[in-house]
């Protein structure tokens, strides 16, 4: 993998990723460092390890993956994914986290009312597209065939159509 492809910046702190398990997985450590400003973020993702993963017996949310340090050399590092590393951020407890935080509560109380008033979930991709730069049209049509497309996928359901490979081919 290009290395340049392997970083990713936040607040002027890059981040190492690799892609495993056809998903990101991020350098734990590296988040630590930018959420956290500390000078030893090993050290102060150990802690939190310890203390909130370790010592409460849950398993493990992060692997260790292969990535270039400082010194070109690859070596161990603890990874997550997305979801695992917005488990690990909610277990910093430092200033410079807590706006990430907001965000993350706020994004979960919205998916709530979603769930509740899928309407709110409609209206919230319509705002989104338009924000993009999407016409009222184009939007309306990739609503449209949104629909239509899970009317097509309901049928093939019921009329015995079971795997990812058979809705490939018949809608190719």
């Amino acid at each position: 993998m290009d290395k340049d492809k392997a970083l990713v910046v936040f607040q002027d702190v890059k981040i190492r990723r690799i892609w495993h398990d056809n998903e990101w997985y991020f350098s734990v450590v590296d988040v630590v460092e930018a959420l956290t400003e500390s000078p030893t973020p090993r050290q102060y993702w150990s802690k939190i390890k310890d203390r909130e993963f370790i010592s409460v017996e849950l398993s493990p949310i992060w692997v260790q993956l292969k990535l270039i340090a400082e010194d070109d050399k690859s070596r161990e590092t603890d990874c997550a994914n997305t979801k695992n590393m917005f488990r690990i951020i909610q277990s910093i407890p430092s200033p410079k986290a807590e706006p990430f935080k907001q965000w993350l509560a706020q994004v979960g109380y919205e998916r709530v009312q979603e769930i509740e008033d899928p309407e709110i979930a409609q209206k919230r991709m319509r705002e989104l597209y338009k924000a993009k730069g999407y016409s009222d049209e184009w939007i309306e049509k990739r609503v449209r065939g949104i629909a239509v497309r899970q009317e097509l996928t309901n049928e093939w359901k019921n009329r015995g159509v079971e795997e990812n490979k058979e809705y490939a081919i018949l809608t190719n």
